[in-house]
């Protein structure tokens, strides 16, 4: 009788939680979200985006005051699972995105970054990366993860190019996953797991390096993954 296969087995210690910790980095620093602090400026740099597209793909949004999103800040289901962050740019001296943890399963070591709302000034920036990057190397080395992933619409080119150029693999489509404005969304997944993560951190650590800007921000070297 042949033996049934199975996956290899692994010690793994019970991940921690998002602690409500500073993520420092070079150009940008990401603080736990705070309705009263942040809101403010983060209205003034969404609106930003005159048109609202931003939050297309987003399941709310676009705010039409500053009211109105201080609330979607305060909102119970934005604590914790969710566990949103506030991005600054040094440089511009303002908050000017969030984004967060969530779908966080401590036990078996996954963890999703999404709820990604980059304000016009904020996007195509080295803030940008590096917020990226901050949030996936807290994840790694000091809360212990195993998967990071990566969700988003499959029609949301933009999102599908940033999960590539940030490091993450694509891994399929979930189709009819769910529904958001009242419209159907088939999901497309990525992941980046954690024997991939020491070659992915050192290009970053590469195209972070003030080196590679010139004085106006601007890359010489494109973020690349071999």
């Amino acid at each position: 009788m042949n033996k049934l296969k199975t996956s290899f087995p692994i010690k793994f210690k019970k991940a921690k939680l998002p602690s409500k910790n500073k993520l420092i980095g070079k150009y940008c620093f990401l603080e736990p979200r705070n309705s009263k602090k942040h809101s403010k400026d983060l209205f003034k740099n969404f609106s930003l985006d005159k048109k609202g597209v931003d939050w297309t793909y987003m399941p709310t949004g676009p705010y039409k005051s500053e009211a109105s999103l201080r609330r979607y800040l305060k909102a119970k289901d934005l604590t914790g699972n969710p566990f949103f962050y506030s991005i600054y740019s040094k440089r511009l001296k303002t908050y000017c995105g969030l984004a967060s943890y969530l779908r966080i399963k401590q036990q078996v070591g996954t963890i999703e970054v999404g709820w990604i709302s980059y304000a016009p000034n904020l996007q195509r920036t080295v803030e940008a990366t590096e917020a990226m990057y901050l949030m996936m190397k807290n994840a790694f080395d000091e809360l212990g993860y195993r998967r990071y992933e990566w969700k988003c619409d499959n029609l949301n080119k933009r999102s599908k190019k940033s999960a590539l150029r940030l490091g993450f693999k694509y891994e399929g489509v979930f189709r009819q996953a769910t529904i958001y404005k009242k419209r159907n969304r088939d999901t497309a997944w990525f992941a980046v797991i954690d024997k991939e993560w020491k070659k992915i951190k050192k290009e970053y650590q590469k195209f972070l390096n003030p080196l590679n800007f010139d004085k106006d921000y601007k890359q010489l070297k494109k973020l690349k993954f071999k």
